[in-house]
């Protein structure tokens, strides 16, 4: 599992490391059942203050994307609750499609991305259900 932080970024670090866990996750090089680095080794390995990983775990853990567990750790077990997910996407989303309007983004544009995204983290395979 390799996880960078831009440390130029005005972004703060645990939501990087956050962002990227779950961009692994949904791309697959992060799987179901697989324990994280403990914190220790993470913050060690990434260049970051233990609080920070802390932080970004207790994140990951309170949005559904791992459980805290006494022996092995931060282990990633997706809370699947669809309604939730997609009303928080809907939210998030806004935000960012304002921003894109704002700057001109056309629709299509907007198409094109949430489709070549989408690819990218299901293989192309289409996922209606």
């Amino acid at each position: 599992m390799i996880l960078e932080i831009d440390f130029n970024s005005d972004e703060a670090y645990y939501i990087q490391l956050c962002n990227q866990i779950i961009l692994g996750i949904a791309t697959e090089r992060i799987r179901e059942g697989e324990a994280l680095p403990s914190v220790r080794q993470m913050a060690d390995r990434i260049g970051i203050n233990m609080h920070t990983v802390n932080k970004a775990y207790s994140v990951l853990k309170q949005e559904g994307f791992v459980k805290l567990d006494r022996r092995r750790g931060a282990v990633v077990s997706l809370d699947i609750d669809k309604i939730r997910a997609l009303e928080e996407m809907r939210r998030e989303l806004a935000v960012v499609l304002a921003r894109g309007v704002c700057k001109n983004v056309s629709r299509q544009e907007v198409h094109e991305m949430v489709d070549d995204l989408f690819d990218r983290f299901t293989g192309g395979m289409d996922q209606n259900s």
